[in-house]
């Protein structure tokens, strides 16, 4: 087996060892908790692929997941690791909501551009942000990325519950919501909105630009080797800035489909989790945005199956967070698996 057939192998059997790692795992915490072990699978799946219905809630889940998990993967491939996610996400529903509100007497076409311009703005330049911190200052983008996550929700609540309140929200406060016919809207009668489109449509375009383009092996160098990358003459800052914001901006697009398509409006309902859901979404596809769809419709099932696991088995809704949570433990354990695995290697990895 050749080396680049055993790298291609590993980033898809190592992930899914650790999630059969994670299954395992999980079951026997259920267990221990009092649920049957091989129950809470078929309640799992029954949640999240029994049905039509439940495939449309997968779906609905799935699609800010593909555009959050988008938000990792791309500075990832210009070499820096982001988890500011869920902070981008907030930010562009709250700018998609003032844009929204801000367009109302325009046609719905036309309002829809703004608040997906406005999202995806605000979501690029709050990642853009902690890249730049990295790159020019020293300081770790992990770290700043995820206490700016901090910050944006802050100025989120700051601003639903003060200058940007409808004063006929009472014990909940949101924004005033975004007139129906300027949401987003259904895909085939069902209930699947058109943030999927969004979703897929994004991860095919980065996916060719990283993959087909002289931009995307410019990333790649610029990842591999900094200093060579700055001695052949590319610009290290602008290629990681622009990687950074177009991860923000997916992002912050996820933020505009959860107001225009979900919630009507903003508030803090908005802070879901599907942010920090996307790093995991970013792990498990070992940054490959084509495999960010599937990863996406896998844990938006396990996300949308939460439910199932209160009613079938008397567990409580949060737990399936403890599965995101093991998932994402034993994915980065599996890291030190890579290039270790002896016995895929055949004659050609020894002579080479």
């Amino acid at each position: 087996m050749t080396t680049h057939a055993r790298k291609s192998l590993e980033s898809v059997a190592i992930p899914l060892l650790a999630i059969v790692a994670s299954m395992v795992v999980f079951g026997a915490f259920c267990a221990v908790c009092g649920a049957p072990f091989l129950a809470v699978f078929e309640s799992i799946y029954k949640a999240g692929f029994g049905s039509w219905y439940a495939w449309q809630n997968s779906l609905v889940c799935a699609a800010p997941l593909m555009l959050c998990g988008l938000c990792t993967v791309l500075p990832a491939r210009a070499g820096i690791i982001t988890v500011g996610n869920e902070g981008a996400f907030v930010l562009g529903g709250l700018a998609t909501s003032a844009a929204g509100l801000a367009t109302q007497s325009a046609p719905a076409f036309v309002s829809l551009c703004c608040m997906a311009a406005a999202g995806a703005a605000a979501g690029g330049l709050w990642i853009m942000l902690a890249a730049a911190l990295q790159h020019y200052r020293g300081v770790n983008a992990v770290i700043s990325s995820l206490l700016l996550n901090y910050i944006a929700l802050a100025c989120m609540l700051q601003l639903v519950e003060g200058p940007m309140r409808d004063p006929h929200s009472l014990n909940f406060p949101a924004t005033r919501a975004i007139a129906e016919s300027h949401q987003l809207g259904k895909l085939f009668h069902s209930r699947v909105h058109m943030g999927l489109l969004f979703g897929v449509a994004a991860a095919l375009l980065f996916w060719f630009l990283l993959e087909h383009t002289v931009w995307g092996m410019k990333l790649k160098i610029v990842a591999g080797n900094p200093r060579a990358a700055a001695l052949v003459g590319l610009p290290l800052g602008s290629l990681i800035l622009a990687a950074s914001f177009w991860g923000g901006a997916c992002a912050g697009l996820a933020g505009m489909v959860e107001v225009a398509a979900v919630q009507g409006r903003a508030s803090a309902a908005i802070a879901a989790g599907y942010g920090y859901v996307g790093i995991l979404v970013a792990f498990l596809s070992r940054q490959s945005p084509l495999r960010v769809i599937l990863v996406s419709v896998f844990l938006g099932a396990i996300i949308a199956s939460g439910g199932g696991l209160q009613r079938d088995l008397n567990l409580p809704d949060s737990t399936i967070v403890v599965f995101e949570g093991i998932t994402f433990l034993m994915i980065l354990a599996s890291e030190m698996l890579y290039g270790r695995m002896k016995w895929w290697r055949g004659s050609n990895d020894a002579a080479s």
